[in-house]
Parts: structure tokens; C-alpha cells; sequence
């Protein structure tokens, strides 16, 4: 293209008439011609071939970080089983083991205050306050153990998990809390199931610690075609500069509502309180979410 310009260029001079006192002018200018075409031609190719690189290092670069963020959200998901592992270890732990020598032990303590009682020693009545020390360290052991596994998620183990977790919060925080459900909610899921049972579980640890409410509501229904859970509270609310931030207990809930495909909205509630909403897919509370493969 280049030469054929130039060729066209001298032409169409020599054609309109134009004389030259001495032939080497024409091709003087045709040789200023070509190397001025031929820059442009090469300026031109290595804008191209820089594009051409630049968009490649782009798209290797977009690949790198979609790996990596599928990656991290492995990681995530893997670090969360461990932690729920770990957790229900230590609950079979707690219940198995540790409750069952603390019921020995207070079984020997009964029978040593039996035979204090027998011989009519004062020590007797120490023995019985030592007995209901045990007994009452045997609670606090189950309550743990209660905590941190509740149960074995079945289709319809979350809604009783819900309705002794209200039970236990009632009873041990002296905070009144109610479970709500007009109809049976079936999580079939247990990854699902376990991710709404820990949701509540944060947020009413949340409210207890930070809204110091009256009373705490937790809320289950299935309704267009998404399982709803709700805790509401009429304490003094979350402040707003932590809704804006989002502490490390909502982000952690945030995180468990996206791996079982949900959504969470933390909002103020009209009693003045806070609302906590967790939603997710009928689909995921039956067969669980699918996982991400990364690319």
C-alpha cells in the first residue's frame, strides 16, 4: 500500500504536468515518501501488537483473579466446615465424655453423703452442697454441648433446634424468647439447615450482647418459594456506623446466607430494635447449593 501511494503520488504529479530540471528529484521525494509511509506503517504495527498484549495480559490477569477469588471462596467454605466440625466434636465431646464423668462423680457423691448421712457426721450436708455443684456444672456442660451441636439436622429437626434454642435463651440469658411457625418448614438440607441455625444463633448473641432486649422472636416460614428466617429484638438496636461496616459476626452470617445461596438484611426494627432476615431458595433448603467449580 505504501509503495502503491507512493507510485500514485508521483503519477499523478508527472500526469498534471509537473517538469523537474533534474530526474533525480522524483526519486528523491519517492524515496521521502516510502520512508515516511514505512514509519507510519511500522508505528502503526506496534500500536497493534502493544494492543494485542495488553489486551492478553488482561485477560490472564481477569483468569488469575477469577481463580483466585474462587479459590478464597473454597477456602472460606472449607474453613467454615472445619469450624462446624470441630464444633460438633467438641459438643460429642462435651455430652459423651465430660458429662458422663460429671455423673459419676456426683453418683459417688450422693452415695459418700449417704454413708456421712448414715453415721449421722456433719459432713454429710457438705457432701449434698457438693453433689448439687456437680449436678449443676453437669448443665452447664450440656447447655455447651447443646451450643455448639444442637442436633442432628432432619427435615424437621431445625424447627425443634429453633424451638429449644428459644427455651434455653429464656432460661439461661433471662431474656424472653419466642419460635414462631404457622406451618411446618421443612429444611431437608443439612448444610442449610446448619448455616440458619448458626444465623440465628449470632444474631440472638448479637442482640443479647450489644441490644440488651426484652424479648427476641425468631420467625421461620416458607412462602414464594424461598425459606425465611427472621429474629427481631426490641432492644436498643445495632448502631448504625456497625450496619455501614458490617462487624465480624454479620459479615460471617453475610457469608453463610451467600453459601446457601441467600440473601441477609440487618434493618432497624419498629419496636426499635433489630431485625435480622435471612432468605434463601426452596431449592437449597432441599438439595443444598451447588458448588463452584473454579474456572
Amino acid at each position: 500500500m505504501s509503495v502503491l501511494s507512493v507510485l500514485v503520488w508521483i503519477g499523478g504529479d508527472l500526469a498534471a504536468g509537473a517538469r523537474y530540471s533534474n530526474p533525480l528529484i522524483p526519486a528523491w521525494n519517492a524515496l521521502i515518501l516510502m520512508v515516511f509511509y514505512f514509519t507510519v506503517v511500522w508505528l502503526l504495527t506496534n500500536l497493534r501488537a502493544l494492543h494485542r498484549e495488553l489486551e492478553t495480559r488482561v485477560r490472564q490477569r481477569t483468569q488469575a483473579l477469577t481463580w483466585e477469588m474462587a479459590e478464597r471462596q473454597r477456602l472460606e467454605e472449607e474453613i467454615l466446615k472445619v469450624s462446624e466440625r470441630e464444633q460438633r466434636r467438641i459438643g460429642h465431646e462435651l455430652h459423651d465424655s465430660l458429662c458422663q464423668h460429671l455423673t459419676g462423680t456426683a453418683l459417688a457423691g450422693q452415695v459418700l453423703g449417704e454413708r456421712l448421712a448414715a453415721k449421722s457426721l456433719p459432713e454429710a450436708a457438705d457432701a449434698g452442697k457438693v453433689v448439687e455443684l456437680v449436678e449443676e456444672g453437669i448443665t452447664l456442660a450440656r447447655n455447651l454441648a447443646r451450643g455448639l451441636y444442637p442436633m442432628e439436622m432432619e427435615a424437621e429437626g431445625l424447627m425443634a433446634a429453633f424451638q429449644d434454642l428459644a427455651d434455653h435463651i429464656t432460661k439461661g440469658a433471662r431474656v424472653r424468647c419466642v419460635f414462631e411457625c404457622e406451618a411446618p418448614v421443612l429444611v431437608h438440607d443439612d448444610a442449610a439447615a446448619t448455616h440458619l441455625y448458626r444465623i440465628a444463633q449470632e444474631t440472638i448473641h448479637n442482640a443479647i450482647q450489644h441490644g440488651k432486649p426484652k424479648r427476641i422472636g425468631i420467625t421461620m416460614a416458607d412462602q414464594n418459594g424461598r425459606v425465611t428466617l427472621t429474629v427481631e429484638d426490641d432492644g436498643i438496636g445495632v448502631p448504625e456506623t456497625s450496619q455501614k461496616s458490617g462487624g465480624l459476626g454479620i459479615r460471617i452470617m453475610a457469608h453463610r446466607a451467600a453459601m446457601i445461596g441467600g440473601s441477609l438484611a440487618v434493618e432497624p426494627a419498629p419496636t426499635g430494635g433489630t431485625i435480622v432476615t435471612c432468605s434463601i431458595p426452596k431449592a437449597a433448603a432441599i438439595s443444598g447449593p451447588q458448588p463452584s467449580v473454579p474456572p
